[in-house]
């Protein structure tokens, strides 16, 4: 259709246009208006600023003055301020945090991490060729479910002279192990419960990893003749590097904060062959009364927790970066 208006007139329209809507905008997007969505921005955040507010900030700020304080639990009044005495305390000399207790807390959750690792892809890579996936997915994830007392107690009963473990071994013509009483193989025995019962949640993440990856690749691989390692090793582990960052970052954590599963076998023991950082931090704050030294391993382990994690990041991101 041809334009029959004045090239005057056209004009003048598109600069009535272009005048109004700047107005229209200036007014739905004011500093009044603006001020208004962030007030209603924050009243839907309120609650969730309020919970973490009181249930994250306000104790994370309480435990950082108790660890440079001395505290036995009691009266507010009685808080002691020492300084970094507690942090000193905790890698003084004959201080046992240090060797054993990280050193064990950093050998439990590296050794979960890699039988729950191992255990979780061959799992995984296997189920993902069954058929009844869900009812396998299921009955691996019941440990999960499953109380850490009951879990524990079970254990503990099989590692028994005269349990299920000892009894295998008998029947293959091997002698009966202490697994929970010596010092050697008490914290070896108390990984592999960790890794078992940890085995359900990294199934999950990975077999949703494995369903993921195009079935293209696979036919593309079967077509230039490779074998079924090669085509694990340089199709499937490749691909699934997001989810075992997850898997990994997740089990590392668990087994750095995990206390309750050795607390039901071992109590620590024997002497300090199992204890780790978390049942350390239990037993200063409510068996000793030291509340301070308590907060103050808290945040040691904060630190190595954040180290790790970070480490862990940035390997798996430069893996990524060289493939």
């Amino acid at each position: 259709m041809v334009n029959t208006l004045a090239p005057e007139t056209t004009e003048r329209a598109r600069g009535v246009r272009s005048a109004r809507l700047p107005v229209e905008d200036r007014r739905r997007t004011g500093p009044r208006a603006r001020r208004r969505q962030v007030a209603v921005a924050y009243l839907f955040l309120a609650p969730t600023l309020l919970f973490f507010a009181v249930f994250l900030i306000l104790p994370l700020g309480f435990a950082l003055l108790l660890s440079m304080s001395r505290w036995a639990g009691f009266e507010l009044g009685d808080i002691d301020p020492v300084g970094l005495d507690n942090f000193t305390g905790l890698f003084a000399k004959g201080s046992t945090f240090l060797t054993p207790i990280l050193t064990n807390t950093l050998l439990f959750a590296l050794g979960t991490v890699a039988l729950a690792l191992a255990g979780s892809v061959l799992v995984a890579t296997s189920i993902d060729k069954l058929r009844f996936q869900g009812l396998w997915r299921t009955l691996y994830f019941l440990p999960i479910v499953t109380t850490v007392v009951a879990v524990g107690n079970v254990w503990k009963y099989m590692y028994e002279p005269g349990g299920l473990v000892n009894g295998v071994l008998n029947a293959l013509g091997l002698g009966s192990v202490a697994f929970l009483q010596d010092p050697d193989t008490a914290l070896p025995s108390v990984v592999v419960v960790q890794a078992w019962a940890s085995l359900g949640s990294a199934i999950l993440v990975l077999t949703a990893g494995l369903k993921s990856i195009p079935e293209s690749y696979y036919e593309a691989a079967a077509l230039d003749g490779a074998g079924p390692v090669t085509v694990f090793w340089r199709i499937t582990l490749p691909l699934l590097r997001p989810s075992l960052l997850f898997v990994c970052i997740t089990q590392f954590l668990t087994g750095l904060q995990s206390f309750a599963l050795i607390i039901v076998m071992t109590k620590g023991g024997p002497g300090d062959a199992t204890n780790v950082a978390a049942l350390e931090m239990y037993r200063q704050a409510f068996s000793y009364g030291d509340w301070g030294a308590a907060s103050a391993a808290a945040f040691v382990l904060f630190v190595v927790v954040l180290v790790v994690t970070l480490v862990q990041l940035w390997i798996f991101r430069r893996k990524g970066e060289d493939s």
